[in-house]
């Protein structure tokens, strides 16, 4: 056996209806405590498909993407299996984006309601903008009036893309978004991406300025946005200022070479991350 096949090890097991369960075991799933551990002391992370056995044993609590037949604990979803004492979970590999509190997004505008702005950020449910946390154009800090309210379509409109980073999180999966710093807003001309989100790590930037002339946004919702590099007067606009200068044709074939990189790497299941 070579060293490459012992640090990797491939088990099928055949639980009962003759359905089969694939795990893998790799000294590189060590540093996860949630996976389960074998007796060799190695972590083991098992990837489990619907309506295979997890687990026979008494005593585990049920969690999400798991649901119990006789005595038998059985996965509901195809992912990996997670451990947290005695729940015992399904993490999906693939599905919709599930957000948390400092993520950054970019979203589309659906609907404008009172006092808030409902964005599509490809989660279950629709966010929600509140007017309240919103930059004013200049970022002019002050209450919002009544005459901003009546103003909401000149600020964003149905349609319209903006990253925003997530404020709070609810119990029945929505998301409080805001756009408080300048660096946020209402995004113009350019090109969107859409990725899987478990593609997106997270990380202390998600804003990035290429050196040959580009700059994107790493939505950690899967979204994608690539655009021209923005002038020293342009970044402290929060995108109020209407972006419709003609885009150089050098650019956009550079926005567009970025573009079809990124769905490549997107094809091949390759993160987006930078080195730290």
């Amino acid at each position: 056996m070579s060293a490459q096949d012992k640090k990797q090890e491939i088990i099928f097991g055949d639980p009962p209806n003759n359905k089969k369960v694939l795990s893998v075991a790799a000294d590189c799933f060590q540093q996860d405590s949630n996976n389960y551990a074998d007796t060799s002391g190695r972590s083991r992370l098992q990837l489990t498909v619907p309506g295979a056995v997890i687990s026979s044993a008494k005593g585990l609590m049920r969690g999400h993407g798991t649901y119990l037949e006789g005595e038998s604990l059985l996965s509901s979803l195809a992912g990996v299996v997670m451990q947290t004492n005695k729940l015992i979970r399904v993490k999906p590999v693939k599905s919709r984006y599930q957000g948390e509190i400092g993520d950054v997004i970019v979203g589309r505008i659906v609907d404008v309601q009172q006092k808030r702005w409902r964005v599509d950020i490809n989660a279950r449910v629709h966010s929600i903008l509140q007017l309240t946390s919103v930059n004013l154009p200049g970022g002019e800090l002050r209450r919002k009036s009544i005459e901003d309210e009546f103003m909401m379509r000149e600020y964003l409109k149905e349609g319209d893309l903006v990253s925003a980073e997530i404020q709070q999180t609810f119990h029945d999966g929505a998301l409080s978004l805001h756009t408080r710093s300048l660096k946020y807003g209402k995004l113009g001309q350019g090109i969107l991406v859409r990725v899987f989100p478990h593609l997106v790590r997270k990380r202390k930037t998600h804003f990035h300025n290429l050196p040959f002339g580009a700059s994107v946004i790493l939505g950690c919702n899967g979204n994608i946005w690539i655009s021209r590099l923005k002038g020293v007067d342009e970044q402290g606009t929060g995108g109020y200022v209407d972006d419709t200068e003609l885009v150089p044709f050098v650019t956009r074939e550079i926005i567009a070479r970025t573009a079809n990189c990124i769905k490549l790497l997107s094809r091949n299941s390759i993160p987006f991350m930078t080195q730290q």
